[in-house]
């Protein structure tokens, strides 16, 4: 039975549309999934997207991770449901609808309805979905969109509400005025981690403001803020307690005023303070005392729109330990409406109390209201300048400057966020705190470093989480409250709201349920629900229970698959849906969301700046599919840096090179393999691919190396190592492309017998077969083709309708073998120790070495070279080689120093180390590189402490050498008269092949050589045309002046030998 020939031209991307629609008419995937029922569950959950924008590469990534973990999953025998996610609610949804509406504040929405508001949000929802699973599909991941779940379906919502109450009876859930980040372009308060993931650098005022004091109007205290609009609000000023403050006279740079500040900040006031040492100050110290001492000062304040609060102790100097040195004049204006600190600090001093609200005077959108009169409607930062000219006028504005600093930006609608104190609701994460650390390390993250650092990191100094919003798209908190707020009810269910309301329930947002009210049971008359929609982030991270329907719908298989077995995202995600599911589910079952993590990290423009649409600084997706495929892709992201939760610059010539390195090679090989079992199978012979009886030594490395990779990738891909099982899969297919095929060619062309034949064929038909396999989870469309081609010869229970049925094969214990294995990558480390000097030392391709030198102390080393050393003379073209356990009879070793080591370990000693090491003798030298290292100057060195140089002996000439550090190779690079006949028979037969290639012949039809040559091929040639003939298995090879027969393929080249050009005319003619 002969095979299908592989073309020799493909376009891999076309290859993938046809297996693409192969899919979906055999419905592949959901066959797969079928076929799995009751096998093991392994649980996933799908992190959702928003549709509002098209996927980039940062989701085809996570995609592709998820993708190759789920199909693994399944082929080692599990049902892997595969649910895609949307994320529908939430400001990156209202966000699009007020630019597109032209909306600018709450009393717009108002205007214009919820209800109407909310539809129009609905109505874009969905906007790209299309477009998601269009792309989703074409990068080969298999995922269910027809099962999807929607967090804005009345099932997810509801279970929303469950979760909520859940913690509302752990009394997790309180409600609590606390100054938070808040954006001014989307009206609404955010959580802290929301606020730590847009920082830019901003440009803001740097102003130093005068606060005299009542006692004695002439002295000023001084303090610095970047933030003038907060100075109407000032209730305060802060010291540190224990530092050291000054009163000071200026002479003449800020008019010979008196000032009071923190002395190791007079920099602040006078910025060429340290070039002036030595110099007189431009200032007069009048007196020096502690932070404790200014504590009580009254102060003159600034305005006089809270002037009331003087009767609470405002405006005076308070102490408190958070004011630093680092920055400012060591004395802090205190805004309590506007600051964590500032709020806390005032409240210690009773300035605010709990009950009252501090005050805020500006309104939703960052606009002063009336209490601040002189610039009541205008926005804050537009208000900044008129403050300052407000406070000049009234002679309080010391210094006006700008600086540069890096300011948390709200990250939907990219303006910058403020702190203000806001009414919200909260879940008191600090009082699980210690269950949350337990759980999260009960989790197993990829790489390890994002869960041991970053994440604990962040729990370690987790704050409670504000999960309202003052918005109008998502799912409403179920609070349902008396007006005078001692009657609340917590919803957990719609069952519950319809039996309390007596109201059906159909939908269950805020147009839906803002009406509904509750009668109360404490005679309140009754009670209304809370205006306020959950944070997305605690949507999505109820995922889990909202996908599921959970607890009111499949509980007993949401039991059974809790936690998940697997999620992955971006780095991003550590402190959003990786902290909101942990947070929850340890909250409700004090169990982490999932057991196993992959995070990856982002993926930038070649640049290295963020991907930007509007600044075209990467190929579109999908032109790249076009050009290179999909699994290249894949594989190049998959390969990369990424998947280690570092950065990768996205280059397309990247992908370009996985199709010329890795996917030609494959394919090539494979195509190699099917034209030689063509010709094996043609010439009668019955071929065995279980025969594994082969005695050479090549065939006995590939399939060792086989069974090895399949224990590797079944063990890193059990540990979710894809950035080390990628590269072992790549390592192994330049194994068997790169050194197996190209080393064994002639026996799988069947020139050494008919056994040998059937034998190679064999090893290497398991080699791909078993590469088909284990490589479909990562490039799928690849591997679905290359099995397509190659399953008539796999086992009857083995021929499927596709790879992905497959289950991925098992280590054969009795195959593994570490000595053969030993043998060969020494064999190959000689080889390409070799190949290095070549090219170093120039030497054409084809031109033969005189000799090569294996040197080690290593007796094994050398017994495992010796026994390969006919293919290492071949692979390096090398008409002798000879080993030694001596490499001091070819060089004279010597050390030196490793600066950058040394410099770093012994800093000032290292240069009497170096000197040392420079000292050594032949023996020190001998015993320090016999033993890897010695002890020097009272500090132990290693082999990172040093260099090995390496001078030829006194008569060696001719030489170049290379080492790994393990063994020294060393290469004659003199040519003679021998090696140049062999390098000029060796062109000969290429030019043959070439032209053989060009016109289409294959290796079976036979033809006749016919050539005319000048200077020394013509010469040369005569003597070595036994060789000639045999590497070209033609029929005849003559000079032109006996050519016969008519002429079908001919062409004029030329070789290049030393110097000289030669011309060699070449014909073919058909076998008379």
């Amino acid at each position: 039975m002969s095979l299908n020939e592989i073309p020799d031209k493909v376009s891999f991307s076309d290859e993938e549309e046809t297996t693409l629609k192969y899919w979906q008419e055999k419905d592949c995937f959901r066959e797969s999934v079928k076929r799995s029922e009751g096998k093991p569950l392994y649980t996933f959950y799908d992190g959702p997207p928003f549709a509002t924008g098209l996927p980039h590469y940062g989701h085809i990534l996570a995609g592709t991770i998820k993708d190759v973990v789920t199909r693994w999953a399944h082929q080692t025998g599990h049902h892997v449901e595969r649910r895609f996610g949307w994320d529908c609610h939430g400001l990156p949804i209202e966000f699009e609808i007020e630019k597109a509406l032209g909306i600018k504040s709450k009393e717009q929405v108002m205007e214009m309805g919820i209800a109407n508001y909310n539809a129009e949000c609905r109505k874009i929802v969905m906007r790209y979905s299309k477009e998601w699973e269009t792309v989703v599909n074409r990068f080969g991941r298999w995922i269910d969109f027809e099962n999807d779940y929607k967090t804005m379906h009345l099932s997810y919502m509801e279970s929303v509400w469950w979760v909520f109450n859940q913690l509302w009876q752990k009394k997790l859930v309180y409600r609590g005025v606390k100054v938070m980040p808040y954006s001014t372009g989307c009206t609404t308060p955010l959580s802290n981690f929301e606020a730590n993931s847009n920082y830019q650098d901003a440009t803001d005022p740097s102003v130093m403001v005068s606060f005299p004091l009542v006692t004695d109007p002439e002295v000023h205290l001084l303090a610095w803020t970047t933030t003038p609009w907060t100075l109407p609000s000032n209730l305060a000023l802060c010291a540190h307690p224990e530092m050291d403050y000054v009163k000071i006279k200026d002479k003449k740079t800020h008019g010979g005023k008196t000032f009071i500040l923190m002395e190791a900040r007079l920099e602040q006031l006078y910025p060429n303070l340290a070039k002036q040492k030595g110099k007189e100050p431009p200032f007069e110290t009048l007196q020096k005392m502690k932070g404790a001492d200014l504590k009580g000062l009254e102060y003159v304040p600034l305005f006089e729109y809270f002037l009331f609060k003087k009767e609470d102790g405002a405006f005076k100097v308070v102490n408190d330990t958070y004011v630093t040195a680092d920055a400012g004049t060591g004395i802090v204006h205190q805004a309590p409406g506007f600051g964590e600190d500032d709020y806390r600090v005032c409240l210690k001093n009773g300035i605010i109390t709990k009950d009252t609200a501090p005050p805020c005077p500006i309104d939703e959108g960052g606009k002063f209201t009336e209490a601040v009169s002189d610039f009541a409607g205008q926005y804050i930062k537009e208000a900044d300048p008129l403050i300052c000219k407000k406070l000049k006028d009234n002679g309080r504005l010391v210094e006006k400057k700008s600086i540069v600093h890096s300011y948390p930006f709200c990250w939907r609608s990219n303006t910058p966020l403020i702190y203000r104190t806001v009414a919200s609701w909260f879940v008191g994460v600090t009082d699980i705190k210690e269950d949350l650390i337990k759980c999260a390390h009960d989790s197993y993250w990829v790489p390890e470093f994002v869960q041991t650092k970053r994440f604990n990191n962040w729990l370690e100094n987790a704050i409670d989480w504000c999960v309202s919003r003052s918005r109008y798209w998502g799912t409403p908190l179920p609070i349902w409250h008396s007006e005078d707020w001692e009657e609340l009810v917590c919803v957990g269910s719609v069952k519950e709201l319809e039996e309390l309301s007596g109201q059906k329930i159909t939908d269950l947002h805020r147009e839906f349920v803002d009406e509904i009210t509750i009668p109360s049971k404490q005679g309140k008359g009754v009670l209304r629900r809370v205006p306020e929609v959950f944070d997305c982030w605690f949507e999505s991270g109820s995922m889990p229970y909202g996908q599921a329907h959970y607890p009111f719908e499949n509980k007993d298989k949401f039991d059974k698959g809790f936690p998940a077995d697997f999620i992955a995202e971006g780095l991003d995600q550590t402190r959003g849906w990786f902290y909101t599911l942990m947070v929850l589910s340890t909250a409700l079952f004090k169990k982490p969301a999932f057991k196993n993590l992959v995070v990856n990290g982002l993926v930038l423009a070649e640049n290295g700046k963020k991907m930007s649409k509007s600044a075209r600084n990467y190929p579109d997706p999908m032109d790249v599919v076009k050009r290179h495929s999909a699994d290249a892709i894949r594989l190049y992201l998959i390969n990369s840096p990424v998947v280690r939760a570092e950065p990768l610059r996205f280059k397309e010539e990247g992908v370009k090179e996985v199709v010329n390195d890795v996917f030609r090679p494959l394919w090539n090989g494979a195509k190699f393999f099917v034209q030689n079992y063509n010709r094996f199978v043609a010439a009668g012979h019955k071929f065995d691919p279980t025969d594994f009886s082969s005695k050479n030594v090549m065939d006995h490395w590939m399939i060792a190396n086989n069974a090895e990779l399949i224990k590797y990738v079944r063990g890193e891909m059990q540990a979710y190592k894809l950035s080390t099982v990628v590269p072992g899969l790549l390592r192994f297919l330049e194994s068997l492309t790169n050194w197996y095929v190209r080393m064994n060619r002639s026996r799988l062309k069947g020139a050494e017998g008919v056994d040998d034949w059937s034998k190679s064929l064999t090893t290497l038909f398991e080699v791909l077969s078993t590469a088909t396999v284990l490589m479909a989870p990562f490039t799928p469309f690849l591997a679905e083709n290359l099995y397509t081609r190659l399953k008539p010869l796999f086992p009857e229970d083995k021929r499927e309708d596709s790879v992905h049925y497959l289950m991925l094969p098992e280590a054969n214990e009795k195959l593994l073998d570490p000595v053969i294995l030993r043998k060969v990558s020494r064999m190959q480390t000689v080889i390409e120790l070799t190949r290095v000097m070549r090219e170093r030392t120039k030497m054409a391709i084809k031109m033969p070495v005189a000799e090569v030198v294996v040197a080690t102390s290593d007796a094994e080393y050398l017994q495992d070279v010796v026994e390969l050393q006919n293919y290492i003379l071949e692979e390096v073209h090398s008409l002798k080689m000879i080993t030694t356990e001596n490499q001091t009879d070819y060089v004279t070793l010597s050390l030196d120093a490793d600066k950058a080591s040394l410099g770093k370990r012994f800093k000032k000693e290292a240069k009497a180390v170096e000197q040392a090491i420079q000292k050594l003798t032949e023996e020190e030298t001998a015993t320090f590189l016999a033993n890897g290292g010695m002890s020097l100057c009272g500090h132990e060195l290693t082999m990172d402490d040093v260099k090995v140089k390496r001078t030829f002996k006194e008569g060696i000439q001719d030489f170049d050498t290379n080492t790994d550090g393990k063994v020294l190779v060393l290469m004659k690079t003199t040519i003679n008269e021998e090696q140049t006949a062999i390098y000029i028979a060796r062109e000969f037969v290429n030019r043959v092949q070439t032209l053989r290639k060009s016109s289409g012949l294959t290796p079976n039809d036979a033809i006749c050589v016919w050539y005319n040559a000048d200077g020394i091929v013509d010469k040369t040639l005569a003597a070595k045309m036994d060789y000639v003939k045999a590497k070209l298995a033609v029929t005849s090879v003559e000079t032109m002046a006996k050519k016969a027969g008519d002429t079908f393929a001919d062409v004029d080249t030329e070789i290049v030998v030393g110097e000289e050009k030669c011309k060699v005319r070449l014909e073919f003619t058909k076998p008379q």
